[in-house]
C-alpha cells in the first residue's frame, strides 16, 4: 500500500472518530445554558468522560499530522 493511500485513509477515519467524540462530550449542555443562565460547575473528569476527552485528543492529533504528512509527500 502506497504511503499516500495510507496517509489518506488515515485522515478519514481520524476525522469521523474525532467528529463523534466531540458530538458524545456533553460538558455544559444544561437547559440553563441555552437560556444564558449557566451553572458553571467545575469538576474532575473521570471514567468515561476522562477516556473519551483523551480520545477525542489523540484522533485530533492523528488527524493533523497525517493532513501535514499529506502535504509533505510529492504527488
Amino acid at each position: 500500500m502506497q504511503l499516500g493511500i495510507f496517509l489518506q485513509i488515515t485522515t478519514f477515519v481520524s476525522a469521523v472518530l474525532s467528529i463523534l467524540l466531540i458530538l458524545l462530550q456533553t460538558r455544559g449542555a444544561s437547559l440553563g445554558a441555552g437560556f444564558g443562565s449557566s451553572g458553571e460547575l467545575y469538576t474532575t473528569r473521570r471514567g468515561l468522560e476522562k477516556s473519551l476527552f483523551v480520545a477525542t485528543i489523540v484522533f485530533v492529533v492523528v488527524f493533523v499530522l497525517s493532513i501535514l504528512g499529506l502535504l509533505l509527500i510529492p504527488s
